[in-house]
């Protein structure tokens, strides 16, 4: 990440997080105990930080990064298993350099818009406690104050979208694909998380995706 980057002192402080016991325990440990097909690499088994273009107007909010995904590339979706379909849509929307990545080190990089997540650490079975994601919480809190050119947040899944909430003190808010919810600073934008389980039983179809970053690129300079 960019020396100029405001928020890497940031990032340097999630990387060392050892908030969460579980958490923690649990990403050291795949990092081990990998998967077959990734038995030769050296996983990155720490929290995760976040990335992309520190003055975007876009930013994009996760779950958090999966255990063969993110804690093995140290780097948050869209270098993950199930992220292909996050660089295919920012490059489509002239968000990204590249439609696809496999690493931190392959040139791929975000055009306005910057990805983090609720949690950044992955979490067993993707089930985050309510404590963990409080704990996270004060990451996720500051780098939304850093990010001060940021007008349209984009929620990926619903647990992206309630800590979005707690964080912008939204309430009796009610999570659905491409719903929008207007504040004066900022305008929220939900989608569902493009995970295999939605995008393979259909749930989540590439145009009703593709749709979402059409809409924050039109949101992002008419807000």
């Amino acid at each position: 990440m960019n020396s100029k980057n405001p928020i890497q002192p940031l990032n340097n402080r999630i990387i060392k997080c050892k908030k969460c016991t579980r958490l923690n325990s649990y990403i050291k440990q795949i990092s081990k105990d990998k998967v077959k097909r990734f038995s030769n690499e050296k996983y990155w088994g720490k929290p995760l930080p976040s990335f992309g273009d520190p003055r975007a107007q876009i930013l994009i909010v996760g779950l958090a990064p999966a255990a063969h995904g993110g804690n093995r590339t140290g780097r948050l979706s869209p270098v993950n298993i199930l992220g292909d379909w996050v660089a295919k849509v920012l490059y489509h929307n002239n968000l990204a350099t590249k439609p696809t990545s496999h690493n931190v080190h392959d040139g791929f990089s975000l055009i306005n818009c910057y990805i983090t997540a609720a949690v950044r650490c992955a979490p067993p079975d993707n089930k985050p406690t309510r404590q963990e994601m409080q704990n996270c919480s004060i990451y996720l809190e500051k780098e939304i104050t850093y990010l001060q050119n940021v007008r349209v947040i984009v929620c990926l899944g619903r647990i992206a979208f309630d800590a979005i909430c707690r964080i912008l003190t939204i309430k009796k808010a009610k999570f659905s694909h491409g719903g929008v919810i207007k504040l004066e600073k900022y305008i929220v934008l939900c989608s569902y998380h493009p995970s295999r389980q939605n995008t393979q039983t259909g749930r989540l179809l590439w145009d009703e995706w593709n749709q979402i970053f059409i809409l924050a690129k039109k949101m992002s300079t008419n807000n």
